[in-house]
């Protein structure tokens, strides 16, 4: 697995004064994103393994860019795509669009760690049962 799409209508409390979507909701967006495409790809975003260890993915980077607002009752698509896979982290390309015309793209690296380590929190491997199901894409051929 290798890519994820959610839909969403924008609601209200997503917007500013000025009826247009605030740019920190664009975040939660992704956010809500990325927690789908771990979900279907049988991980958690924040779990116990069998050895007790409390697991989750803190972000270490972040990154937008805002192209065009969103408004309130716009249905949005927001694509997530693993970017890169390493040993003990995942990057994710991100894309707010709606009606097939790009919103905001995103960029979200985040770092599988343990939570309860007695050292404080601490990077591990992405857990084999998780990893083998996660692949990076391929990059987009430009038309």
């Amino acid at each position: 697995m290798h890519e994820h799409r959610i839909r969403r209508k924008v609601e209200y409390v997503d917007t500013d004064m000025s009826g247009i979507v605030h740019f920190s909701r664009f975040l939660v967006f992704m956010e809500n994103a990325e927690h789908s495409f771990l979900k279907a790809a049988g991980a958690g975003v924040h779990w116990r393994d069998a050895e007790g260890r409390e697991i989750a993915w803190p972000r270490v980077a972040v990154s937008c860019d805002y192209l065009s607002p969103a408004r309130y009752g716009d249905e949005l698509e927001i694509r997530v795509r693993v970017v890169r896979k390493g040993t003990r982290s995942l990057t994710y390309g991100l894309e707010v669009l709606r009606d097939g015309a790009t919103l905001a793209r995103g960029k979200m690296t985040c770092a599988c760690c343990v939570l309860n380590d007695p050292s404080g929190i601490k990077a591990i491997p992405i857990p084999a049962e998780i990893a083998d199901r996660i692949e990076e894409a391929h990059p987009r051929e430009e038309g």
